[in-house]
């Protein structure tokens, strides 16, 4: 066999990919696992999504090849729904592109912009992906630390002192995975000054803004932030549309344009029935995340107990599909800590340290689990 590419040396398999394996393979030997590691949404969409998924079947555009830039209707859809949430005005023509999944964005964006030896500022802790597509495309990876300390946010005393001659791409994810800090507005306004400075391209996930959150917050609502801002979104955690793989890029139209370059060679358009699915999705009243956030908040009270049976504890005012949570102190590292509760007591949860550095001494705990599971969770731990 030849050898494969350098840059492969680079990355690992992801951490879920390969540790799921692990859980699946407990399961088939008869473990009753409560997975309690991924944010993959459990609940169903919507009817209406439901309905227009299977209407479009009938469509006699179904089945064909479709646009790069997905349906007109589609980019309406979701200038519709920036506008009505985010009060934030969109081109559908320029500023906004469809995507399979906003991880597919990652990818684009990264290609586009990012030749060997350039550098990117990434979260620590942070979204893995950011720092495995960076090593994919033979760039440097250069971490600014989110600290309990300073609110997770970022620290500007160490950002302006940064040479960033070299940076092109910081990336942000406010509301953050894995910690659950909401959004702060004046880092947004400080990052859009800092970045026209410095000349570099921001660029916010924002996956989780509707998951228990006061009111969803998008960085393209601030003064200037289309000067040097895009934002990745997705209907899989807001929705419960995950395995749809649906997302989207806006902001700034001249990034737009570099980021379909790429993507126009990478796939040949998403399929009609899942965009018409999208639609219907992106058209919810307020009331579908209101229900959605009722269903959530009960979990969430579940899990502070469960955290409290671990002896950690968890951030003050979190949001989003995770429960952020501190191991006591003279616990084990946080790998070794959830491989016990794994093989003891058939729980799997996430260790902090995938995210970063940052992460030592953390555990992450998905609300995407039933009530029932997670009582039966806390019964174990009693145990």
């Amino acid at each position: 066999m030849k050898l494969t590419a350098n840059r492969l040396g680079s990355v690992k398999e992801y951490y879920f990919s390969r540790k799921l394996r692990e859980v699946a393979e407990l399961i088939k030997c008869g473990k009753p696992i409560i997975n309690m590691g991924i944010g993959s949404p459990d609940l169903e969409p919507h009817p209406m999504v439901l309905k227009a998924l299977t209407e479009a079947m009938n469509h006699p555009r179904a089945h064909m090849y479709q646009s790069y830039q997905g349906l007109p209707e589609l980019r309406e859809a979701i200038v519709g729904f920036y506008e009505k949430f985010y009060e934030v005005t969109l081109d559908p023509n320029s500023e906004v592109l469809p995507l399979m999944g906003s991880k597919e964005g990652i990818m684009h964006l990264s290609m586009a912009y990012l030749n060997p030896g350039d550098q990117v500022l990434i979260p620590n802790p942070g979204y893995p992906t950011y720092a495995s597509v960076t090593s994919l495309m033979e760039a440097e990876t250069v971490l600014y630390d989110l600290k309990p300390e300073n609110g997770w946010q970022p620290d500007f005393n160490t950002l302006e002192g940064l040479d960033t001659s070299k940076i092109k791409i910081m990336w942000l994810n406010y509301p953050h995975m894995p910690t659950g800090t909401d959004v702060n507005e004046q880092t947004f306004d400080r990052l859009i000054q800092w970045a026209k400075k410095s000349d570099i391209l921001l660029v916010n996930d924002n996956p989780y803004s509707f998951v228990l959150t006061k009111k969803p917050q998008s960085i393209l609502s601030r003064p200037g932030a289309k000067d040097v801002a895009v934002e990745l979104n997705s209907l899989s955690k807001s929705f419960n549309m995950a395995g749809w793989r649906i997302g989207m890029l806006s902001g700034k139209a001249e990034v737009l344009k570099e980021a379909l370059k790429v993507k126009s060679n990478m796939d040949s358009g998403m399929f009609f029935g899942v965009q018409q699915g999208a639609i219907a999705a992106l058209k919810m009243k307020p009331l579908w995340f209101e229900e959605l956030n009722a269903i959530y908040q009960k979990r969430k009270r579940l899990m502070e107990d469960l955290v409290i049976r671990f002896g950690a504890t968890i951030e003050p005012e979190s949001v989003g599909l995770f429960l952020w949570a501190k191991l006591p102190k003279g616990s084990p590292d946080a790998e070794t800590f959830i491989d016990k509760i794994l093989h003891q007591k058939n729980i799997f949860i996430t260790p902090g340290t995938i995210f970063g550095s940052q992460g030592e001494g953390y555990i992450r705990f998905s609300l995407c689990v039933p009530q029932a599971s997670i009582k039966e969770a806390i019964k174990r731990m009693e145990s």
